[in-house]
Parts: C-alpha cells; sequence; structure tokens
C-alpha cells in the first residue's frame, strides 16, 4: 500500500536509545567561534619602548657562602663549624663586613620549622639579609640500569641547587 498503513494501532512505538548529539555539536561551534573572537580582544598590545641600561650586572661571587643546619642544629658556614653564639662575627670575619652578601642557607629535612625559623632570625639580627634557600635538585631518572646519579664535584652528595638564583637583586 502507498500511505504505510499500520497494522498495529495505538501508542506503541519502538524506543530509540541512541543520544541525540546534535544539540551538543551546534553548542560547541557556538563556543568555539566565541572563543576565536574574544582571545584577540583578551590580549593587551601595547608598544612599549624601553630604556637602555648602563649599569653594571651584578657580580656572582666565585665561591658561595653556604651556612648549612645538622641534624643535631649544628651550624656549619662551609665546612667549619660555628657556634650559634659565634655565628655574626663569624660571618663579618668571613664576608668582610659585607652586609649585602648573600647567604644560602640549608638544612637537614630532620630540621624542626622553628629551629630553622631561629637561624634565620640570627642572620637577620646579624644584618644579613640576602637569604637563599638551598633545595635538592630532582635529577633525572638514569637513562641505564645501573647509572650512577649526578653528584656535586667532591662525588658524594647529590647536587644542591639554591632556591633563588644568586643575582645581585633585592632579597
Amino acid at each position: 500500500m502507498a500511505g504505510g498503513i499500520r497494522e498495529q494501532h495505538g501508542d506503541e512505538l519502538s524506543e530509540n536509545h541512541e543520544i541525540n548529539v546534535t544539540p551538543f555539536i551546534d553548542v560547541m561551534l557556538v563556543l568555539l567561534i566565541i572563543f576565536m573572537v574574544a582571545a584577540p580582544l583578551a590580549t593587551v598590545d601595547i608598544n612599549v619602548d624601553l630604556p637602555a641600561s648602563t649599569a653594571k650586572p651584578a657580580e656572582r661571587p666565585d665561591e658561595p657562602l653556604y651556612l648549612t643546619v645538622k641534624e643535631d642544629l649544628s651550624l656549619n658556614i662551609g665546612n667549619d663549624a660555628v657556634g650559634r653564639e659565634q655565628l655574626a662575627a663569624t660571618l663579618d670575619r668571613v664576608t668582610e663586613g659585607k652586609k649585602d652578601t648573600r647567604v644560602f642557607l640549608r638544612a637537614d629535612k630532620a630540621v624542626d620549622y622553628g629551629q630553622f625559623m631561629e637561624v634565620m632570625n640570627l642572620l637577620r639580627d646579624s644584618g644579613y639579609l640576602k637569604i637563599a634557600l638551598v633545595g635538592l635538585e630532582t635529577l633525572p631518572a638514569p637513562a641505564a640500569p645501573g647509572a650512577p646519579a649526578a653528584m656535586t664535584p667532591a662525588g658524594n652528595v647529590p647536587a644542591a641547587a639554591p632556591a633563588v638564583p644568586p643575582t645581585g637583586g633585592n632579597p
């Protein structure tokens, strides 16, 4: 029959379990167009001709000054042990009285935060305000099994890097 007469009458239609994604695609295309138009408008393009500086770049120290807080809370400047009461005098002797010398402070991870802050306060009270905190660099996985990890020139401790690069900028 040409008209397609159904033999079953009633409200029984077969259920369609497919998700209609056409409205979703339409919304995504509209959002894509909106972001394509809005992105160039969101950037600020201001031409600024910055002046050149004639200042000489700050020199990096040949030998950085490391202050180490060991697990037993003893202090070392470089490789030399120093007492807390002699810290200011020893720093003045090592830095030749230059209070703007950057001090690289490193501590054992077992040191309590309060004890670490006491050492920072000792440095501040001594007049040394440029303090850089030192942590271990994360080393990439070795290329081959059994390959040695990167070591310092001493060859016994993983390389440590300052958290703040040693520049002559503000503390």
